[in-house]
Parts: C-alpha cells; sequence; structure tokens
C-alpha cells in the first residue's frame, strides 16, 4: 500500500502519517529528511523524534539521494517529509542539477524505498494555497514540487490532506 499525507505547516500531517504507520505490523522505519540547521530546525527535529519516541520507529536521516537508503524490509517506511528532500536534492548539492535530473532522483528513491516495504507513507507540505507572488527560484521550487504530489498522488492507493488535524481523504482505493 502507497500512501501520500499532504498538508500545510503544522495542520497535523506528521502525527496524522505516523498513526497510520503504527496500525502496521512489523518493522517501522522513519526517513528523516530535515537537515539540523539553526534552533528553529533543531527544535522542529526534536519535536518529531518527541512524538515518535514511544512508536517503535528506527530513523534513518536521509538528506539525499533516497535510493541509496539501506534497510531490512519492512513492514511500514514513513518518510518525512517530501518538501524537505526536494530542497535538499536542489541546493544540497555544488553541481546545478536539470529538472529532469532533479525529478529523477527523487522518483527513483521513492521507487526505492516503496520496494523496501510493505506499506509506504510519504508526507508533503501544500505551499500553494497562500497566493503570494513569489521570487522566480522560489517559483520554481514549488512547481517542482507541485509535479511530484501530482505524481504520487496518482501513484498512491491513499492520498490525504490534513486540515486543523483532520483528515480529508480525496482517493482512496483500498476499500
Amino acid at each position: 500500500m502507497f500512501i501520500l499525507v499532504i498538508g500545510g505547516s503544522g495542520s497535523g500531517k506528521s502525527e496524522y502519517a505516523e498513526a497510520l504507520a503504527c496500525e502496521e505490523k512489523g518493522t517501522r522505519y522513519y526517513i528523516a529528511t530535515m537537515q539540523p540547521f539553526g534552533e528553529e530546525t533543531l527544535a522542529r527535529i526534536k519535536r518529531h523524534r518527541d512524538m515518535r519516541k514511544e512508536k517503535g520507529f528506527v530513523t534513518i536521516e536521509c538528506y539525499r539521494d533516497m535510493a541509496s537508503v539501506e534497510c531490512d524490509y519492512a513492514g511500514v517506511i514513513l518518510v518525512e517529509c517530501m518538501s524537505n528532500l526536494l530542497a535538499n536534492e536542489m541546493y544540497g548539492t555544488e553541481t546545478m542539477r536539470s529538472d529532469k535530473e532533479l525529478l529523477e532522483a527523487v522518483f527513483s528513491g521513492v521507487e526505492h524505498i516503496r520496494k523496501k516495504c510493505e506499506h509506504c507513507i510519504i508526507v508533503s507540505n501544500d505551499i500553494f494555497s497562500s497566493g503570494e507572488q513569489y521570487d522566480k527560484e522560489t517559483s520554481h521550487y514549488q512547481m517542482l514540487l507541485g509535479k511530484i504530489n501530482q505524481r504520487l498522488a496518482a501513484e498512491a492507493d491513499h492520498v490525504s490532506e490534513v486540515v486543523c488535524g483532520i483528515p480529508i481523504i480525496w482517493k482512496d482505493i483500498i476499500k
């Protein structure tokens, strides 16, 4: 089963995704993509670690190149989150890559992870609703994340958007 959970910052999407993961049997891997830069990200990482502390996850830090993740076959793998992974792929290397290369890196990583587990849950951000006009670089990032989210949603068995802690199910072919 492949699940996509999307929502805005502070929406409750991480807690919801973790609850879904905890419903499944077997080993639980948590692929953490947020790089620890500065006090704000360190606080966010700590909050997420505290949230999953007693849930039995094995954490794998993976900032880029998810296709290189090594783990035993799992009951569930939770990837938190796609927006961080994309930013790391775009800006985490000295070599600029084309959009095609960036998308290939992300999708080959997702494919690799999906082969390593019974259930794959990917969390991504909704960064498209503010109505603000952003600079060219930010708009480019939004466009790429939009393409990623669209493809993941098309391939997913289940797509939920979390708003104010309430999951709204947009797609569910599991039933």
